[in-house]
């Protein structure tokens, strides 16, 4: 039996839009609204507003509790250790629930906000980690069954055991090419009320959904092919000797 986090507000669940009944969710919100996500090849990108504040939404579209291992540039968002997603703490999430992550959880009444800043700048810098910028992880476990009982049989509930996750940070690489500090990061910032206590919950060791994103500067995208290039620079750089045409074919002219 784990120690885990859950949201002090989890009676309070708010009901999701019928279109993400169904599914599990990981958005990133700005401004409280959804960033455009992009997909390209095997992965969804989200643009980077360098110092703009954002959160995380989770949503739980299922009819049981699940827990949710959350993890931003590499590190679990509650704790900011490394571990594995099983050994992980996790945010619990009632039924039909969805949630707001505002940031680093720094106490059991506060977190500070997460906001999008330079590698160089990051809260993962300051760790000592900087190997996973630029990503956001989310991984879903369903609670496990527990077994029925008979009539009138009493309950033998494990006592709470608070378990240190196995795994630590590991030092950063010796010092980031100049270009690296200024890729896209996550900054800690300014401190907000978010009040959250620990409970008891045993998940299912098999996890029911991974979902990751990628998320960088709009020069980045455009570098990567995410996105269309702008620009005289972008222009230049298409630019080619002889255009990609044919003969003329009078029979089409009539």
């Amino acid at each position: 039996m784990r120690r885990l986090l859950v949201l002090a507000l989890l009676l309070a669940a708010t009901p999701l839009p019928a279109a993400e009944r169904g599914r599990f969710e990981v958005s990133v919100l700005i401004d409280g609204l959804p960033a455009p996500e992009y997909p390209f090849r095997d992965r969804t990108y989200v643009e980077a507003l360098r110092g703009r504040a954002f959160t995380i939404r989770l949503s739980n579209p299922t009819d049981q509790r699940v827990a949710v291992a959350l993890s931003l540039d590499g590190l679990n968002v509650v704790d900011a250790k490394r571990t594995t997603a099983a050994q992980a703490t996790k945010w619990i999430l009632a039924p039909g629930q969805t949630v707001e992550i505002p940031g680093w959880q720094v106490s059991g009444s506060t977190s500070r906000r997460f906001f999008f800043t330079d590698t160089g700048h990051s809260y993962a810098k300051w760790i000592g980690d900087t190997r996973n910028v630029g990503t956001i992880e989310a991984v879903f476990f369903r609670e496990k069954a527990r077994p029925p009982q008979a009539v009138g049989q009493g309950s033998s509930v494990s006592p709470l055991r608070e378990r240190a996750a196995e795994g630590t940070v590991e030092g950063g690489t010796p010092s980031a090419a100049p270009e690296a500090d200024r890729f896209a990061a996550t900054g800690i910032g300014e401190r907000t009320s978010f009040p959250v206590r620990w409970v008891r919950f045993e998940e299912d060791p098999v996890a029911s959904a991974s979902i990751s994103l990628r998320y960088e500067y709009r020069r980045e995208l455009i570098r990567l092919g995410v996105l269309s290039g702008e620009g005289d620079l972008y222009a230049r750089d298409r630019g080619r000797g002889f255009e990609r045409e044919y003969a003329p074919d009078p029979d089409r002219r009539r």
